[in-house]
């Protein structure tokens, strides 16, 4: 018995080495994938300085920090957990402390998903492809924010309620204060209050459809909703964090011109698989209908309706729906490789039913391969700075005390940027699209494509200096605009001042 132990202790599982295998892949590989992938949204920026701010002044802001345009206004640090987390990794380890944790926080997630399907009895041969296309679908928003703890916390929230569908159980009932928690790390809390009333509906469907789920087990699930939306008002700013959700996500400027919130475009790869899961998923839908399985057709169908409305739900709806319409998939093809006589067949069956067993455990190789990542930089380049090839580093670095004495024209994404190189400077518009609101976004798009009106918010703003991409708009026009002189330019980004 001990020595079965100690085996199960140093031989890594099947979710082990899908755990090393994401950690790899955001860690150790460069480009895109690595950890220049999670850091190539700069709204981390403004998260590490708000993070580190609340740790020196002890308090949360509720006033603006960073505009010039609107300076003091209200505002809603509402991921200001997740802000001072940030922060603190910052200040002990720099960026490849954020990097690290939000590698750790995916890879997390990654490994619900496979013990989800897993706890389901997902055939060996359904559950390796299941689990390849919901990470990869997900990664379109694998990013340093703090949208990963939501990812993380869906899927373990949600399994907890499908554990609790098979067997009521009391430690459903721990999500009403990790509802608390969640509210402060991100906006998503509100996806499982939609997963718990979604919940509530069906399984009172569910009760006058058939002898299974009672009024009763309705009205558990009802409380429970009510208790963890009650739960989420735990927050420094109350109700008006839920308002200021609400009006913010009603905004037509914003479904409009921020593209995580457009629909998705089905041309990358990510978005592919997702298609593929969203399609077997409305199938799988129609099946658990027809079995009267109401919640899970539920769930799968306004998820799917949320991703297409928005690309921000698509890892929303491969947190929730990947392992069942695994579930699904597996009893199809089990149902398949019985009616097949081919020997081969049986043989591959057999063997991945006798993989089963040891899929399940964790061993200790996941957590030395943490340590080890912690406490050696070698073999990886840990960022020291953003990525060069997405941010205009060398001329930031290059011209800082001019950036920071001036009034600075430049993108949403490279102002989130000089925030993080200095949090004393002053920007036009960051990545903060709920504070600004629809007014000045307009004026900011103008800007950025030289609408006929550019001169005007020109002299409205009194800018002095100019940092912008090659080829922009703007930028050709003010090469041309008498007063205004190339300062710096790369070939890739340029920095233009007003004389």
């Amino acid at each position: 018995m001990l020595e079965k132990r100690w085996s199960r202790l140093l031989v890594p599982s099947l979710s082990d080495m899908f755990f090393l295998a994401i950690l790899a892949m955001l860690c150790v590989r460069g480009g895109g994938v690595g950890w220049s992938g999670l850091l190539s949204d700069a709204d981390v920026g403004w998260h590490i300085r708000t993070g580190e701010y609340i740790l020196d002044q002890r308090r949360v802001p509720h006033h603006d920090l960073y505009s010039f345009t609107n300076p003091g206004a209200v505002w809603y640090a509402w991921e200001w957990l997740s802000d001072v987390i940030g922060g603190a990794l910052h200040r002990a380890a720099g960026l490849k402390g954020v990097v690290l944790l939000a590698a750790l926080t995916i890879a997390l997630y990654a490994v619900t998903l496979v013990r989800r399907m897993l706890s389901r009895g997902v055939h060996l041969c359904v559950l390796l492809p299941m689990a390849l296309l919901a990470v990869g679908a997900s990664s379109v928003h694998f990013f340093a924010r703090p949208h990963i703890f939501t990812l993380l916390l869906l899927s373990a929230s949600t399994w907890m309620i499908e554990a609790d569908r098979e067997r009521p159980r009391s430690r459903t009932w721990l999500l009403v204060p990790l509802t608390a928690v969640w509210t402060n790390l991100h906006g998503g809390f509100v996806s499982v209050v939609a997963v718990l009333g979604l919940t509530t509906i069906g399984v009172f469907i569910e009760a006058r459809l058939s002898g299974g789920p009672s009024i009763r087990d309705a009205l558990r699930y009802a409380k429970l909703t009510l208790a963890c939306a009650l739960a989420s008002l735990a927050n420094p700013y109350g109700w008006n964090l839920h308002l200021h959700i609400w009006q913010y996500l009603q905004s037509d400027w914003i479904l409009n011109s921020v593209q995580e919130f457009q629909s998705p475009r089905f041309r990358d790869g990510g978005i592919l698989q997702f298609e593929v899961l969203m399609f077997a998923g409305l199938i799988v839908a129609g099946a658990a209908w027809r079995r009267k399985r109401v919640v899970e057709g539920l769930w799968i169908v306004f998820w799917a309706h949320m991703a297409l409305a928005s690309a921000r739900h698509i890892p929303v709806f491969v947190a929730v729906c990947a392992p069942l319409i695994a579930g699904q998939l597996s009893d199809w093809f089990s149902v398949w490789i019985v009616s097949r006589r081919h020997n081969v067949i049986r043989f591959i069956d057999r063997m991945a039913r006798n993989w089963l067993p040891v899929c399940r455990h964790t061993s200790l190789l996941p957590w030395a391969a943490v340590a080890a990542l912690i406490a050696t930089g070698a073999p990886i380049r840990w960022p020291q700075d953003f990525p060069k090839q997405l941010f205009p580093t060398e001329l930031v670095h290059a011209h800082a005390d001019l950036i920071v004495r001036s009034r600075v024209f430049t993108t949403d994404q490279w102002a989130d940027y000089l925030i993080y190189t200095n949090p004393q400077q002053k920007v036009f518009m960051d990545g903060r699209s709920d504070f600004y609101g629809a007014a000045h976004g307009t004026r900011y798009v103008e800007l950025l494509n030289g609408h006929w009106r550019w001169q005007q918010w020109l002299q409205t703003y009194d800018f002095d200096l100019a940092l912008l991409p090659v080829p922009n708009a703007l930028a050709e026009l003010l090469k041309r605009e008498p007063g205004w002189r190339i300062l710096a330019d790369t070939g890739e980004h340029v920095l233009i001042v007003r004389d």
